[in-house]
Protein backbone atom coordinates (compact mmCIF):
# COMPACT_ATOMS: atom_id res chain seq x y z
CA UNK A 1 0.00 0.00 0.00
CA UNK A 2 1.05 3.61 -0.63
CA UNK A 3 1.12 5.96 2.35
CA UNK A 4 -0.40 9.45 2.22
CA UNK A 5 3.05 11.00 2.20
CA UNK A 6 4.05 8.92 -0.80
CA UNK A 7 0.74 9.41 -2.59
CA UNK A 8 1.36 11.93 -5.43
CA UNK A 9 -2.16 13.42 -5.60
CA UNK A 10 -2.18 15.40 -2.33
CA UNK A 11 -0.59 18.54 -3.81
CA UNK A 12 -2.79 18.17 -6.91
CA UNK A 13 -5.90 18.09 -4.72
CA UNK A 14 -4.94 21.33 -2.95
CA UNK A 15 -4.32 23.05 -6.31
CA UNK A 16 -7.76 21.99 -7.56
CA UNK A 17 -9.41 23.33 -4.40
CA UNK A 18 -7.65 26.65 -4.96
CA UNK A 19 -8.93 26.71 -8.56
CA UNK A 20 -12.50 26.16 -7.38
CA UNK A 21 -12.18 29.09 -4.98
CA UNK A 22 -10.82 31.32 -7.77
CA UNK A 23 -13.71 30.40 -10.07
CA UNK A 24 -16.22 31.20 -7.31
CA UNK A 25 -14.63 34.65 -6.89
CA UNK A 26 -14.88 35.31 -10.66
CA UNK A 27 -18.52 34.21 -10.63
CA UNK A 28 -19.25 36.55 -7.72
CA UNK A 29 -17.75 39.55 -9.55
CA UNK A 30 -19.65 38.75 -12.76
CA UNK A 31 -22.98 38.42 -10.91
CA UNK A 32 -22.37 41.75 -9.17
CA UNK A 33 -21.85 43.48 -12.54
CA UNK A 34 -25.02 41.88 -13.96
CA UNK A 35 -27.23 42.68 -10.96
CA UNK A 36 -26.00 46.21 -10.15
CA UNK A 37 -25.60 49.28 -12.34
CA UNK A 38 -22.05 50.48 -11.78
CA UNK A 39 -20.46 53.50 -13.42
CA UNK A 40 -17.54 53.21 -15.84
CA UNK A 41 -14.83 53.54 -13.15
CA UNK A 42 -16.30 50.84 -10.90
CA UNK A 43 -16.74 48.49 -13.86
CA UNK A 44 -13.10 49.04 -14.87
CA UNK A 45 -11.99 48.22 -11.30
CA UNK A 46 -14.06 45.03 -11.21
CA UNK A 47 -12.80 43.99 -14.67
CA UNK A 48 -9.21 44.54 -13.45
CA UNK A 49 -9.82 42.21 -10.49
CA UNK A 50 -11.38 39.60 -12.80
CA UNK A 51 -8.35 39.81 -15.14
CA UNK A 52 -5.99 39.23 -12.20
CA UNK A 53 -8.01 36.20 -11.13
CA UNK A 54 -7.95 34.86 -14.70
CA UNK A 55 -4.14 35.23 -14.80
CA UNK A 56 -3.89 33.39 -11.50
CA UNK A 57 -6.20 30.69 -12.88
CA UNK A 58 -3.99 30.17 -15.95
CA UNK A 59 -0.82 29.89 -13.84
CA UNK A 60 -2.40 27.31 -11.56
CA UNK A 61 -3.66 25.38 -14.60
CA UNK A 62 -0.11 25.17 -15.89
CA UNK A 63 1.05 23.90 -12.49
CA UNK A 64 -1.71 21.27 -12.50
CA UNK A 65 -0.70 20.10 -15.99
CA UNK A 66 2.93 19.82 -14.86
CA UNK A 67 1.86 17.81 -11.80
CA UNK A 68 -0.23 15.43 -13.91
CA UNK A 69 2.62 14.94 -16.39
CA UNK A 70 5.03 14.11 -13.58
CA UNK A 71 2.79 11.32 -12.24
CA UNK A 72 2.60 7.75 -13.52
CA UNK A 73 1.28 4.51 -12.11
CA UNK A 74 3.58 2.26 -14.14
CA UNK A 75 4.42 -1.14 -12.77
CA UNK A 76 6.17 -4.19 -14.23
CA UNK A 77 4.20 -6.98 -15.87
CA UNK A 78 3.16 -10.05 -13.92
CA UNK A 79 5.87 -12.68 -14.02
CA UNK A 80 8.64 -10.12 -14.41
CA UNK A 81 11.63 -10.56 -12.13
CA UNK A 82 11.70 -6.93 -11.02
CA UNK A 83 8.23 -6.53 -9.59
CA UNK A 84 7.69 -2.95 -8.44
CA UNK A 85 4.90 -1.12 -6.78
CA UNK A 86 3.97 2.36 -8.08
CA UNK A 87 6.41 4.89 -6.71
CA UNK A 88 5.83 8.49 -5.75
CA UNK A 89 8.05 11.47 -6.51
CA UNK A 90 8.92 11.66 -2.80
CA UNK A 91 11.07 8.49 -2.89
CA UNK A 92 14.73 8.96 -3.86
CA UNK A 93 15.70 6.18 -6.23
CA UNK A 94 16.92 5.82 -9.80
CA UNK A 95 13.79 3.95 -10.90
CA UNK A 96 11.66 6.76 -9.44
CA UNK A 97 13.50 9.29 -11.61
CA UNK A 98 12.97 7.19 -14.70
CA UNK A 99 9.22 6.94 -14.03
CA UNK A 100 8.28 10.39 -12.80
CA UNK A 101 10.78 12.93 -14.06
CA UNK A 102 9.70 13.00 -17.71
CA UNK A 103 11.26 16.37 -18.46
CA UNK A 104 14.70 16.12 -16.92
CA UNK A 105 15.81 12.53 -17.60
CA UNK A 106 16.82 11.05 -20.91
CA UNK A 107 15.21 7.67 -20.17
CA UNK A 108 11.54 6.72 -19.88
CA UNK A 109 10.10 3.40 -18.71
CA UNK A 110 7.19 1.50 -20.25
CA UNK A 111 4.87 -0.79 -18.33
CA UNK A 112 6.94 -3.84 -19.22
CA UNK A 113 10.11 -2.31 -17.80
CA UNK A 114 11.75 -1.56 -21.17
CA UNK A 115 13.37 1.89 -21.41
CA UNK A 116 13.19 4.27 -24.38
CA UNK A 117 15.12 7.45 -25.06
CA UNK A 118 13.27 10.73 -25.71
CA UNK A 119 14.43 10.72 -29.34
CA UNK A 120 12.70 7.37 -29.87
CA UNK A 121 9.41 8.78 -28.51
CA UNK A 122 9.42 12.00 -30.57
CA UNK A 123 7.05 11.99 -33.55
CA UNK A 124 8.78 12.04 -36.90
CA UNK A 125 7.92 12.32 -40.55
CA UNK A 126 4.29 12.53 -41.61
CA UNK A 127 2.89 12.40 -38.05
CA UNK A 128 4.98 15.36 -36.92
CA UNK A 129 4.07 17.44 -40.02
CA UNK A 130 0.36 16.65 -39.59
CA UNK A 131 0.34 17.76 -35.94
CA UNK A 132 2.22 20.96 -36.82
CA UNK A 133 -0.27 21.72 -39.61
CA UNK A 134 -3.25 21.22 -37.28
CA UNK A 135 -1.72 23.50 -34.64
CA UNK A 136 -0.94 26.22 -37.21
CA UNK A 137 -4.50 26.05 -38.56
CA UNK A 138 -5.95 26.43 -35.05
CA UNK A 139 -3.67 29.41 -34.38
CA UNK A 140 -4.76 31.11 -37.62
CA UNK A 141 -8.47 30.60 -36.83
CA UNK A 142 -8.02 31.95 -33.28
CA UNK A 143 -6.07 34.96 -34.62
CA UNK A 144 -8.79 35.79 -37.18
CA UNK A 145 -11.56 35.45 -34.57
CA UNK A 146 -9.66 37.66 -32.10
CA UNK A 147 -9.05 40.32 -34.77
CA UNK A 148 -12.74 40.39 -35.76
CA UNK A 149 -13.97 40.52 -32.17
CA UNK A 150 -11.48 43.26 -31.25
CA UNK A 151 -12.45 45.41 -34.25
CA UNK A 152 -16.18 44.98 -33.57
CA UNK A 153 -15.87 45.63 -29.85
CA UNK A 154 -13.68 48.73 -30.35
CA UNK A 155 -16.14 50.27 -32.81
CA UNK A 156 -19.21 49.46 -30.69
CA UNK A 157 -17.49 50.73 -27.52
CA UNK A 158 -16.68 54.04 -29.24
CA UNK A 159 -20.28 54.33 -30.44
CA UNK A 160 -21.70 53.50 -26.99
CA UNK A 161 -19.46 56.08 -25.38
CA UNK A 162 -21.12 58.87 -27.39
CA UNK A 163 -24.68 57.64 -27.94
CA UNK A 164 -25.61 55.17 -25.16
CA UNK A 165 -27.90 57.64 -23.34
CA UNK A 166 -29.70 58.62 -26.56
CA UNK A 167 -30.04 54.93 -27.49
CA UNK A 168 -31.75 54.07 -24.19
CA UNK A 169 -34.33 56.81 -24.80
CA UNK A 170 -34.94 55.65 -28.38
CA UNK A 171 -35.57 52.07 -27.18
CA UNK A 172 -38.74 53.24 -25.45
CA UNK A 173 -40.31 54.12 -28.83
CA UNK A 174 -42.38 51.56 -30.73
CA UNK A 175 -40.33 51.69 -33.95
CA UNK A 176 -37.14 50.79 -32.10
CA UNK A 177 -38.87 48.08 -30.02
CA UNK A 178 -39.46 46.25 -33.31
CA UNK A 179 -35.75 46.68 -34.08
CA UNK A 180 -34.92 45.13 -30.69
CA UNK A 181 -37.04 42.05 -31.48
CA UNK A 182 -35.41 41.64 -34.89
CA UNK A 183 -31.96 41.98 -33.31
CA UNK A 184 -32.66 39.17 -30.82
CA UNK A 185 -34.17 36.88 -33.46
CA UNK A 186 -31.30 37.51 -35.90
CA UNK A 187 -28.76 36.28 -33.27
CA UNK A 188 -26.49 39.28 -33.85
CA UNK A 189 -23.71 39.86 -31.30
CA UNK A 190 -25.04 43.26 -30.24
CA UNK A 191 -27.18 44.46 -27.38
CA UNK A 192 -30.14 46.65 -28.49
CA UNK A 193 -28.58 49.75 -26.90
CA UNK A 194 -25.20 48.99 -28.46
CA UNK A 195 -26.62 48.46 -31.95
CA UNK A 196 -28.65 51.69 -31.90
CA UNK A 197 -25.47 53.48 -30.78
CA UNK A 198 -23.64 51.94 -33.74
CA UNK A 199 -26.43 53.16 -36.10
CA UNK A 200 -26.18 56.72 -34.78
CA UNK A 201 -22.37 56.73 -34.84
CA UNK A 202 -22.26 55.36 -38.40
CA UNK A 203 -24.86 57.92 -39.50
CA UNK A 204 -22.67 60.69 -38.04
CA UNK A 205 -19.70 59.40 -40.04
CA UNK A 206 -21.87 59.22 -43.20
CA UNK A 207 -22.82 62.91 -42.74
CA UNK A 208 -19.10 63.78 -42.93
CA UNK A 209 -18.65 61.50 -45.98
CA UNK A 210 -21.72 63.08 -47.64
CA UNK A 211 -20.21 66.54 -47.05
CA UNK A 212 -16.96 65.53 -48.77
CA UNK A 213 -18.88 64.05 -51.74
CA UNK A 214 -20.98 67.21 -51.99
CA UNK A 215 -17.89 69.45 -52.09
CA UNK A 216 -16.19 67.18 -54.65
CA UNK A 217 -19.11 67.07 -57.09
CA UNK A 218 -19.74 70.77 -56.60
CA UNK A 219 -16.52 71.54 -58.46
CA UNK A 220 -15.72 68.33 -60.40
CA UNK A 221 -17.38 65.86 -62.80
CA UNK A 222 -16.67 62.16 -63.36
CA UNK A 223 -16.80 61.02 -67.00
CA UNK A 224 -16.30 57.74 -68.84
CA UNK A 225 -13.58 59.13 -71.13
CA UNK A 226 -10.01 60.21 -70.35
CA UNK A 227 -9.43 62.36 -68.28
CA UNK A 228 -12.02 60.79 -65.99
CA UNK A 229 -12.21 63.78 -63.57
CA UNK A 230 -12.87 67.24 -65.07
CA UNK A 231 -13.73 70.66 -63.66
CA UNK A 232 -17.32 71.88 -63.72
CA UNK A 233 -18.15 74.52 -66.39
CA UNK A 234 -21.58 75.40 -64.99
CA UNK A 235 -22.32 78.25 -62.61
CA UNK A 236 -22.13 77.60 -58.88
CA UNK A 237 -25.89 78.09 -58.29
CA UNK A 238 -26.86 75.62 -61.02
CA UNK A 239 -24.33 73.06 -59.79
CA UNK A 240 -25.52 73.50 -56.21
CA UNK A 241 -29.08 72.61 -57.23
CA UNK A 242 -27.82 69.44 -58.94
CA UNK A 243 -25.69 68.01 -56.11
CA UNK A 244 -27.21 69.34 -52.86
CA UNK A 245 -29.20 66.09 -52.43
CA UNK A 246 -25.97 64.24 -51.53
CA UNK A 247 -25.97 65.97 -48.14
CA UNK A 248 -29.27 64.23 -47.28
CA UNK A 249 -29.17 61.02 -49.33
CA UNK A 250 -25.94 59.56 -47.86
CA UNK A 251 -26.85 59.83 -44.12
CA UNK A 252 -30.53 58.93 -44.63
CA UNK A 253 -29.57 55.94 -46.79
CA UNK A 254 -26.99 54.80 -44.21
CA UNK A 255 -29.50 55.06 -41.37
CA UNK A 256 -32.20 53.15 -43.26
CA UNK A 257 -29.82 50.39 -44.36
CA UNK A 258 -28.55 49.82 -40.81
CA UNK A 259 -32.10 49.99 -39.43
CA UNK A 260 -33.33 47.37 -41.93
CA UNK A 261 -30.24 45.13 -41.60
CA UNK A 262 -31.44 43.14 -38.52
CA UNK A 263 -34.72 42.29 -40.26
CA UNK A 264 -32.77 41.05 -43.30
CA UNK A 265 -30.52 38.97 -41.05
CA UNK A 266 -33.62 37.61 -39.32
CA UNK A 267 -35.05 36.47 -42.67
CA UNK A 268 -31.72 34.92 -43.68
CA UNK A 269 -31.57 33.05 -40.34
CA UNK A 270 -35.16 31.88 -40.88
CA UNK A 271 -34.30 30.47 -44.32
CA UNK A 272 -31.28 28.59 -42.94
CA UNK A 273 -33.22 27.18 -39.98
CA UNK A 274 -36.11 26.02 -42.19
CA UNK A 275 -33.62 24.26 -44.50
CA UNK A 276 -32.02 22.32 -41.61
CA UNK A 277 -35.14 21.69 -39.52
CA UNK A 278 -36.61 18.64 -41.39
CA UNK A 279 -33.36 16.67 -41.07
CA UNK A 280 -32.78 17.78 -37.48
CA UNK A 281 -36.33 16.64 -36.58
CA UNK A 282 -35.61 13.20 -38.08
CA UNK A 283 -32.47 13.13 -35.93
CA UNK A 284 -34.55 14.09 -32.86
CA UNK A 285 -37.03 11.30 -33.58
CA UNK A 286 -34.21 8.74 -33.71
CA UNK A 287 -32.64 9.97 -30.45
CA UNK A 288 -35.96 10.23 -28.58
CA UNK A 289 -36.61 6.56 -29.33
CA UNK A 290 -34.00 5.66 -26.70
CA UNK A 291 -36.27 7.34 -24.07
CA UNK A 292 -33.55 9.63 -22.71
CA UNK A 293 -34.06 13.02 -21.04
CA UNK A 294 -35.45 15.45 -23.69
CA UNK A 295 -32.79 18.03 -22.75
CA UNK A 296 -30.12 15.54 -23.84
CA UNK A 297 -31.64 15.51 -27.35
CA UNK A 298 -30.67 19.14 -27.89
CA UNK A 299 -27.24 18.64 -26.29
CA UNK A 300 -26.50 15.77 -28.69
CA UNK A 301 -27.57 17.80 -31.72
CA UNK A 302 -25.26 20.65 -30.66
CA UNK A 303 -22.34 18.25 -30.22
CA UNK A 304 -22.82 16.82 -33.74
CA UNK A 305 -22.16 20.32 -35.23
CA UNK A 306 -24.19 19.37 -38.32
CA UNK A 307 -26.84 22.08 -37.94
CA UNK A 308 -25.07 25.44 -37.77
CA UNK A 309 -28.19 27.63 -37.82
CA UNK A 310 -30.11 25.46 -35.34
CA UNK A 311 -27.13 25.25 -32.97
CA UNK A 312 -27.59 28.92 -32.06
CA UNK A 313 -31.26 28.38 -31.22
CA UNK A 314 -30.58 25.22 -29.22
CA UNK A 315 -27.77 27.00 -27.37
CA UNK A 316 -30.26 29.71 -26.37
CA UNK A 317 -32.58 26.96 -25.11
CA UNK A 318 -29.87 25.36 -22.96
CA UNK A 319 -28.79 28.77 -21.65
CA UNK A 320 -32.36 29.38 -20.49
CA UNK A 321 -32.12 26.18 -18.43
CA UNK A 322 -28.51 26.20 -17.21
CA UNK A 323 -27.90 29.94 -16.73
CA UNK A 324 -31.30 31.53 -16.11
CA UNK A 325 -32.67 28.55 -14.17
CA UNK A 326 -35.89 28.06 -16.17
CA UNK A 327 -37.58 24.69 -16.31
CA UNK A 328 -37.56 22.83 -19.62
CA UNK A 329 -41.13 23.70 -20.68
CA UNK A 330 -40.76 27.43 -20.01
CA UNK A 331 -37.38 27.41 -21.75
CA UNK A 332 -39.02 25.86 -24.83
CA UNK A 333 -41.71 28.56 -24.87
CA UNK A 334 -39.22 31.42 -24.39
CA UNK A 335 -36.97 30.10 -27.17
CA UNK A 336 -40.03 29.75 -29.43
CA UNK A 337 -40.79 33.45 -28.88
CA UNK A 338 -37.23 34.54 -29.66
CA UNK A 339 -36.60 32.45 -32.76
CA UNK A 340 -36.86 33.82 -36.29
CA UNK A 341 -38.39 30.64 -37.76
CA UNK A 342 -42.14 30.06 -37.47
CA UNK A 343 -41.68 26.34 -38.11
CA UNK A 344 -39.15 25.98 -35.29
CA UNK A 345 -41.43 28.01 -33.02
CA UNK A 346 -44.32 25.63 -33.77
CA UNK A 347 -42.06 22.63 -33.14
CA UNK A 348 -40.87 23.92 -29.74
CA UNK A 349 -44.38 24.94 -28.63
CA UNK A 350 -45.71 21.55 -29.73
CA UNK A 351 -42.94 19.80 -27.82
CA UNK A 352 -43.80 21.82 -24.67
CA UNK A 353 -47.47 20.84 -25.01
CA UNK A 354 -46.55 17.17 -25.56
CA UNK A 355 -44.37 17.11 -22.43
CA UNK A 356 -47.08 18.80 -20.33
CA UNK A 357 -49.74 16.35 -21.52
CA UNK A 358 -47.47 13.31 -21.13
CA UNK A 359 -47.48 12.48 -24.84
CA UNK A 360 -45.19 10.14 -26.75
CA UNK A 361 -42.10 12.06 -27.89
CA UNK A 362 -40.94 9.61 -30.62
CA UNK A 363 -44.42 9.75 -32.23
CA UNK A 364 -44.47 13.55 -31.98
CA UNK A 365 -41.06 13.97 -33.62
CA UNK A 366 -41.83 11.29 -36.24
CA UNK A 367 -45.07 12.91 -37.42
CA UNK A 368 -43.59 16.42 -37.34
CA UNK A 369 -40.53 15.28 -39.35
CA UNK A 370 -42.82 13.80 -42.04
CA UNK A 371 -44.72 17.10 -42.35
CA UNK A 372 -41.55 19.20 -42.49
CA UNK A 373 -39.90 16.90 -45.01
CA UNK A 374 -43.00 17.02 -47.25
CA UNK A 375 -42.96 20.85 -47.14
CA UNK A 376 -39.23 20.81 -47.92
CA UNK A 377 -39.74 18.65 -51.03
CA UNK A 378 -42.52 20.93 -52.32
CA UNK A 379 -40.29 23.96 -51.76
CA UNK A 380 -37.45 22.31 -53.70
CA UNK A 381 -39.76 21.58 -56.64
CA UNK A 382 -40.91 25.21 -56.68
CA UNK A 383 -37.30 26.38 -56.61
CA UNK A 384 -36.41 24.14 -59.57
CA UNK A 385 -39.30 25.49 -61.66
CA UNK A 386 -38.43 29.06 -60.69
CA UNK A 387 -34.81 28.46 -61.76
CA UNK A 388 -36.00 27.40 -65.23
CA UNK A 389 -38.07 30.59 -65.53
CA UNK A 390 -35.14 32.77 -64.41
CA UNK A 391 -32.89 31.07 -66.97
CA UNK A 392 -35.27 32.05 -69.80
CA UNK A 393 -35.49 35.62 -68.48
CA UNK A 394 -31.70 35.84 -68.23
CA UNK A 395 -31.19 34.65 -71.81
CA UNK A 396 -33.69 37.17 -73.18
CA UNK A 397 -32.62 40.19 -71.10
CA UNK A 398 -28.86 39.78 -70.69
CA UNK A 399 -27.88 38.03 -73.93
CA UNK A 400 -30.44 38.78 -76.67
CA UNK A 401 -31.56 42.31 -75.65
CA UNK A 402 -28.05 43.89 -75.50
CA UNK A 403 -27.15 42.50 -78.93
CA UNK A 404 -30.31 43.93 -80.51
CA UNK A 405 -29.86 47.27 -78.72
CA UNK A 406 -26.23 47.46 -79.85
CA UNK A 407 -27.27 46.93 -83.48
CA UNK A 408 -29.98 49.62 -83.23
CA UNK A 409 -27.56 52.15 -81.73
CA UNK A 410 -24.98 51.46 -84.43
CA UNK A 411 -27.60 51.86 -87.17
CA UNK A 412 -28.76 55.15 -85.63
CA UNK A 413 -25.14 56.33 -85.49
CA UNK A 414 -24.46 55.42 -89.15
CA UNK A 415 -27.72 56.90 -90.44
CA UNK A 416 -27.19 60.12 -88.44
CA UNK A 417 -30.52 60.10 -86.53
CA UNK A 418 -29.25 62.38 -83.79
CA UNK A 419 -27.11 60.00 -81.69
CA UNK A 420 -23.96 62.01 -80.86
CA UNK A 421 -22.07 59.30 -78.89
CA UNK A 422 -18.97 57.74 -80.45
CA UNK A 423 -18.59 54.02 -81.17
CA UNK A 424 -16.27 53.56 -78.17
CA UNK A 425 -18.76 55.40 -75.94
CA UNK A 426 -21.61 53.14 -77.11
CA UNK A 427 -19.44 50.07 -76.41
CA UNK A 428 -18.61 51.29 -72.88
CA UNK A 429 -22.29 52.03 -72.22
CA UNK A 430 -23.33 48.54 -73.31
CA UNK A 431 -20.61 46.85 -71.23
CA UNK A 432 -21.58 48.85 -68.14
CA UNK A 433 -25.28 48.14 -68.72
CA UNK A 434 -24.73 44.39 -69.05
CA UNK A 435 -22.49 44.41 -65.95
CA UNK A 436 -25.10 46.23 -63.84
CA UNK A 437 -27.88 43.90 -65.04
CA UNK A 438 -25.74 40.85 -64.20
CA UNK A 439 -25.00 42.14 -60.71
CA UNK A 440 -28.70 42.84 -60.07
CA UNK A 441 -29.68 39.44 -61.44
CA UNK A 442 -27.04 37.55 -59.40
CA UNK A 443 -28.09 39.41 -56.23
CA UNK A 444 -31.72 38.50 -56.85
CA UNK A 445 -30.81 34.83 -57.47
CA UNK A 446 -28.70 34.74 -54.31
CA UNK A 447 -31.58 36.09 -52.20
CA UNK A 448 -34.00 33.71 -53.91
CA UNK A 449 -31.67 30.78 -53.31
CA UNK A 450 -31.60 31.51 -49.58
CA UNK A 451 -35.40 31.50 -49.49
Amino acid sequence: MISKKQYPFSSLKSLLKEQVGTLEEIEKYVLEVLKNKYDRGEKALIEGNVDKLKTKLKKRNEEIIDKIKSITLARSLKGSKNKQEPLSPGENSESEKEIYNFRGDSKLRSEGGKTYSRKELVLEGLENRTIKRIRERKKKIEKIEKTKSNQTSAYSETASRFFSKVSKKLLTQDSFKELEKNLIKANLDYSPTGYISVILFTTLISIIVGGFLFLFFLFFNIEATVPFVTRVTETLNVRLLKVFWLLFLVPIGTFLIMYIYPSLEKKAAEFKIDAELPFATIHMAAISGSMINPIKIFEILILTKEYKALNKEFTKLLNEINIYGSDFVNALKNTAKNTSSKKLSELLNGLATTINSGGNLPDFFGKRSETLLFDYRIQREKSAKAAETFMDIYISIVIAAPMILMLLLMMMKISGLGLSASVSMITVMMILGVTVINIIFLTFLHLKKQS
